[in-house]
């Protein structure tokens, strides 16, 4: 492992298990003439058996690690480092250059800015055909969470409403260096083959973030701006009761209400 101040600010936990990176490897599924971004390099643990199968960018915030990745990288033609903050980067204009025929977004991903950075790849629509990333356990399970359970949530419902999502593997806190508090998890989410459309997507995005405002009151009451007759008329189809509560709708009911209303 290489010799580097880690720093706090950039949630910095590289990851030092070899077998981890092969399980990667093997969940990302990369086809040849593909194009990955990896998002925090770090040490380049990863990013050496990234290069393997296709062309790599990879951003990484912390500048300290340039004469490090860059020594270690000398001689490879797969890789191009993007030392600056992936949130602020055009990434559109950072790939258009390549010629490929699938993107996938591969990266162990820093705990505080997980959900910021999934946003980005979504709104700035750049429609990766598989994203396998690295997040907080209690993350993971968010993201994946199936209908009815404590963890199921808007984010789930937004995820899903582009991926199909599947918990590949947990990776424990001893697999880093320094080890973070807690463990972490691999999840794959792969572009929906089929996917379904509702009418406007940014209306639909606020009817569920307006959904689970306040986990404990009913879907009727955190929905008291909107013409509940409508939401009603889905509900009846499905049978389901006035008095239900958001984690037990699913996606597509989500989008028939959306639709609907």
């Amino acid at each position: 492992m290489i010799e580097h101040n880690f720093k706090k600010k950039f949630g910095q936990n590289f990851l030092k298990d070899s077998n981890i990176i092969k399980k990667i490897i093997d969940s990302s599924e990369i086809e040849k003439e593909s194009l990955i971004i990896e998002i925090g390099p770090g040490s380049g643990y990863l990013t050496k058996e990234l290069v393997k199968k296709a062309k790599v960018i990879a951003y990484e915030i912390d500048e300290d690690l340039k004469e490090i990745l860059s020594k270690e990288f000398y001689n490879e033609e797969n890789i191009e480092f993007i030392f600056e903050d992936f949130l602020q980067r055009d990434i559109k204009s950072d790939i258009k250059k390549y010629n490929y025929n699938k993107l996938y977004v591969i990266a162990n991903l820093p705990y505080y800015i997980t959900t910021p950075i999934i946003n980005k790849i979504i709104t700035e629509k750049l429609e990766p055909e598989k994203m396998v990333i690295m997040v907080q356990k209690e993350v993971g399970d968010r993201f994946s969470a199936k209908v009815g359970t404590k963890e199921y949530s808007s984010i789930t419902v937004f995820l899903n409403y582009y991926f199909d999502i599947k918990k590949e593997f947990v990776v424990s806190k001893n697999s880093f260096i320094p080890k973070p508090n807690v463990d972490s998890m691999v999840i794959s989410l792969t572009k929906k083959k089929n996917q379904k459309k509702v009418r406007n997507e940014e209306k639909f995005f606020q009817l569920v973030k307006n959904s689970f405002k306040y986990k404990r009151k009913t879907l009727k009451n955190n929905l008291k701006d909107y013409d509940f007759s409508k939401i009603i008329e889905i509900l009846k189809k499905y049978n389901l009761k006035e008095d239900i509560r958001a984690e037990q709708i699913t996606l597509d009911q989500f989008i028939e209400i959306s639709n609907n209303i």
